[in-house]
C-alpha cells in the first residue's frame, strides 16, 4: 500500500468538568454566608447585653431629635431654600427654626418688680452683697491664722525644754471667741501662790510664750482670771472676784512687758469659780487658771456699713 493511502486517525480530547465541582465559586458564596451569620449573632449579643439606656442611646444617634420633619424648598427633601418672614435667603421652615430656637426665660410678677440696673436700690444690694463676701473671706482667713498659732505654740512647747515640762499646765482649744489658751494649775504646781496675786516662775514662762506667738497676729486679747470655790480669805471683804480680777490683771501685766501692745488688750475680767473647768468638783486645783483668747476679729468695713 503506498503511503497516500494510509488511513488518518483524529483523536479529540474533551475535558472534565473538574469531577462536578463547579470551579471555586462556592467558596466566595460560602464566606458570605459566614460573615453574615456572625454579624448576626454578634447583633443578637449586642442587643442582649446592652441597657435600655444605651439601646435608646443608640436609637437617638441613628435618629436625632434635631432633624427638622418638614421640608423645605418646592417642598421635596433638598430642594433648595424657600422664602420666609426674615427674608428670601433663609433656608428651611420659619416655623420650624423659631420653634427649635432657644425661648427667652419668662419674668414673672416678682422678677418685674425688682429695681432696675443702676439704681441707688441695685448698687446698695450689690455693696451688701460685696461687704457679706470680703466678711466670709475674712472669716476664713482668721480662723486658718488662729490655728496656725495654735500649732505654733504647741511645737514652741515641744521644741523648747523649758515649756516641754509645763505642757500639762497648758490647754488650747478654739471657741466661738476665738483661740483660747488656759494655764491651768495642777496638783502641788500652782501658777500663783496662794492667796497670791503675782504669778510664779512657772506662770512667767508660759505667759511670755503665749505672748510670742500672740505678737505675731493683730487679734485683741481677752484675759480672765479663774479660781475654784474655796473662799480667797474665810471672813474677809476680799473674795474671789477680787482674787480673779487681780490675777488677770498681772498676767496681762506679764503680757504687755513680753511685747503686747496696750490697744491689744480688748479687756481684763475676774470670773471667781463662776465658770469651773471641772463642774463636778468645783473644789478641783485645775479650777484655778488664767485664759488668754484671741479673738477673733470682724472685718473692718467702710463707714456707714454693718454686717
Amino acid at each position: 500500500m503506498a503511503a497516500s493511502d494510509q488511513p488518518i486517525v483524529i483523536k479529540k480530547v474533551v475535558k472534565g468538568g473538574g469531577g462536578g465541582h463547579h470551579g471555586g465559586a462556592w467558596k466566595v458564596a460560602y464566606a458570605d454566608f459566614v460573615t453574615a451569620m456572625m454579624a448576626f449573632f454578634l447583633l443578637m449579643w449586642l442587643i442582649n447585653t446592652t441597657t435600655p439606656e444605651q439601646k435608646r442611646g443608640i436609637a437617638d444617634y441613628f435618629a436625632p431629635a434635631s432633624v427638622s420633619p418638614s421640608n423645605s424648598g418646592s417642598g421635596a427633601p433638598l430642594a433648595g431654600t424657600s422664602p420666609g418672614d426674615d427674608g428670601v435667603q433663609g433656608s428651611g421652615d420659619s416655623s420650624q427654626r423659631q420653634r427649635l430656637a432657644p425661648t427667652a426665660p419668662q419674668l414673672n410678677d416678682r422678677d418685674r418688680q425688682q429695681t432696675p440696673e443702676g439704681s441707688p436700690e441695685a448698687v446698695e444690694s450689690v455693696t451688701e452683697i460685696t461687704a457679706s463676701a470680703m466678711a466670709e473671706a475674712q472669716q476664713r482667713r482668721d480662723a486658718a491664722e488662729l490655728h496656725s498659732a495654735s500649732m505654733s505654740l504647741r511645737q514652741a512647747m515641744q521644741e523648747m525644754p523649758e515649756l516641754a515640762e509645763l505642757s500639762n499646765h497648758v490647754l488650747i482649744d478654739e471657741t466661738p471667741e476665738g483661740l483660747r489658751i488656759q494655764l491651768i494649775d495642777q496638783e502641788g504646781r500652782p501658777m500663783f501662790d496662794p492667796g497670791a496675786t503675782r504669778p510664779n516662775e512657772r506662770a512667767v514662762t508660759l505667759l511670755r510664750a503665749v505672748a510670742r506667738i500672740a505678737e505675731r497676729l493683730p487679734n485683741r486679747l481677752s484675759v480672765a482670771g479663774h479660781t475654784d470655790s474655796a473662799p480667797a480669805a474665810p471672813g474677809a471683804d476680799y473674795t474671789n472676784w477680787e482674787l480673779s480680777a487681780d490675777r488677770a490683771n498681772a498676767a496681762r501685766s506679764v503680757l504687755q512687758r513680753a511685747g503686747i501692745s496696750d490697744d491689744r488688750i480688748y479687756e481684763v475680767r475676774g470670773k471667781a469659780g463662776s465658770e469651773p473647768l471641772y463642774p463636778d468638783d468645783p473644789y478641783m486645783p485645775g479650777n484655778r487658771r488664767i485664759s488668754v483668747v484671741l479673738l477673733r476679729e470682724a472685718p473692718v468695713l467702710p463707714n456707714g456699713h454693718e454686717l
